[in-house]
């Protein structure tokens, strides 16, 4: 049976790079779908920024910014708008250019992608802020998908979203990054060629958000009775607003309306996602919300047409512009769904990596082993880089988003270091701007465990210890329960962020948990949210092998 289930899965590794162990997994600390017929608001409470979504027959798919993480472009699939899973990634290993030693490219790389459908093939477009427009397809959104195309070169065009036109043109939109472009605040259109992997005409500025809208950006592309929509968020990530702009000509001019905003709700920049439509004829748009630590939640809004504008969310006084919902009814598709969410807790029964997780950099095919038939992840010590101050400059960090408001995750290892050398170390991590975690160090004296905290992590900050204690055992079991009060929010630039509590605490028999070290406010990431997991690390010297640690298991519990 081990030898039959060991060739399954090495038939799965070579089929698909990333799948869903299990794709009905209802979390336990945040579930949306309230069981009466309406949900609430965030349908995904976790860092899927900047997410775009299409329906295709009865299924829904979203895709989000990921930035430096690997697998890139998670791929999500819900039947009702509502219950979301993930089935895999779109850039499943490596992005251009690849670097060795690997190091986090923090906040480059893949941002705001879109989404599309058309003639039997799914495409993603996103732009890199250093390098242009990139593109990958498949004709099954599990995969697998192309190899990244550059559709358009040239540095800080950001946020790309293609139009195929009833006369066979192919449109892309997009925007501009000030930090790399020099210009932001506009949105541009260009020609593709047929096939939607070349820019066959410059772009054309078409709009300028300069005076009304600063910031615009995130733009969306759609056409609908005879006009061109471009949906477009403004007034920057945690303070924004949605505006719609419409045309009848592709290149404008175009009119705008500001479609929804924070009105009197809570709910801080309500802004920049994707219309989608049900079977049934109805209208929905999926939008995020920054809260810091927790990064940019999903909501979703209700959505109408009225004299050929969109209004989102709810329209109290009639003016065209819409605030977010707390709860409401769900969405009509025809048929009631089971509950799921995204994947969270791993007993690591599969060969190969479950989706919820993203390595902090491109792969490295030697960081880990996926022994599903042993239960377990095998991560290997790797070397640090020559220059290695903390954790911001490690990429083999094995990473997942936070899935809610208040949770806990513990995990059980087993640490095997090398007997040639000291200085291996293992652990959890709670990893952003700030980190801290639980830490297993091979030393002089045998295996210590400490709790590390270093503030400023990107600016070169050296890690400290808050309390050490020596270790008897190798194997572990190691918790952080994250602990959040909506009443105390940090100062931010007028948005909504949350203070985020994590207090760590360890076990050596599973049962009897005792607290170390101190209280540890969580950060937000380069433009990424807090991230909790594992990691394995060797000192940056020449060895033809180290050690390792065993994962069994890592769960997300209340």
């Amino acid at each position: 049976m081990s030898i039959l289930k060991t060739v399954i899965g090495m038939v799965a590794l070579s089929v698909m790079p990333v799948i869903a162990q299990n794709t009905e997994y209802v979390s336990q600390v945040w579930v949306s779908d309230l069981g009466n017929g309406k949900y609430k608001n965030p349908v995904l409470y976790a860092d899927y920024s900047d997410p775009d979504a299409c329906r295709v027959g009865d299924d829904y798919y979203m895709t989000s910014s990921s930035f430096n993480c690997l697998p890139g472009l998670q791929i999500l699939h819900s039947k009702d708008l509502v219950n979301w899973t993930i089935i895999g990634a779109a850039v499943p290993y490596e992005l251009a250019p690849v670097q060795m030693p690997e190091r986090p490219e923090h906040g480059n790389r893949v941002w705001a992608p879109s989404i599309r459908h058309h003639n039997g093939e799914f495409y993603i477009f996103w732009g890199d802020p250093d390098q242009g427009a990139f593109m990958v397809k498949a004709k099954d959104p599990k995969g697998p998908w192309s190899e990244p195309v550059l559709v358009k070169a040239g540095k800080g065009i950001i946020d790309t979203c293609p139009l195929w036109d009833e006369d066979g043109k192919v449109y892309m939109v997009h925007a501009y990054a000030g930090s790399r472009a020099g210009l932001k605040s506009v949105i541009a259109v260009c020609e593709l060629n047929a096939e939607a992997d070349k820019a066959i005409t410059q772009s054309r500025i078409i709009f300028d958000g300069h005076e009304a809208h600063e910031t615009c950006e995130g733009p969306k592309f759609y056409k609908k009775n005879g006009y061109y929509y471009i949906f477009h968020p403004a007034g920057g990530v945690p303070t924004g607003w949605q505006v719609v702009l419409r045309s009848k000509n592709v290149y404008g001019p175009y009119e705008w309306r500001t479609v929804l905003a924070q009105g009197d709700t809570e709910v801080n920049g309500p802004h920049q996602g994707a219309w989608v439509d049900t079977q049934t004829g109805e209208d929905w748009f999926l939008h995020f919300q920054d809260v810091g630590a927790y990064g940019r939640l999903v909501h979703l809004q209700p959505m109408i047409w009225k004299d050929g504008w969109p209004v989102i969310g709810t329209d109290k006084d009639g003016d065209g512009c819409g605030e977010p919902v707390s709860t409401y009814k769900k969405p009509n598709v025809g048929k009631t769904y089971p509950i799921c969410t995204p994947q969270e807790s791993d007993d690591f029964d599969g060969f190969t990596l479950s989706p919820q997780w993203q390595w902090h950099a491109n792969i490295n095919e030697k960081w880990a082993y996926y022994a599903g038939d042993k239960s377990i992840v095998r991560l290997y010590s790797y070397p640090v880089v020559d220059n290695y101050k903390n954790l911001w400059d490690v990429a083999n960090l094995l990473l997942q988003k936070t899935p809610a408001k208040n949770f806990t995750a513990t995990m059980k290892m087993t640490f095997t270091p090398s007997a040639k050398y000291k200085g291996e170390r293992t652990g959890l991590v709670v990893m952003g701007f700030d980190y801290s975690g639980l830490i297993i160090e091979n030393t002089e004296k045998g295996l210590e465990l400490s709790q590390v905290e270093c503030k400023r992590a990107d600016k070169g900050t050296p890690e400290t210890k808050n309390a050490t204690v020596a270790l008897s055992d190798s194997t572990v079991y190691l918790r952080v329960k994250f602990s959040c009060d909506d009443k105390k929010i940090a100062k931010s630039e007028g948005g909504h962020d949350l203070v985020v509590m994590c207090d760590f605490s360890y076990s050596l028999d599973g049962k009897k948990y005792k607290k170390l070290g101190n209280s540890f406010q969580a950060k937000e990431g380069k433009w990424i949210g807090a991230k909790v997991g594992m990691f394995c690390t060797r000192p940056a010297i020449v060895t033809n092998d180290g050690g390792w640690t065993d994962v069994d298991w890592f769960k997300i519990t209340k």
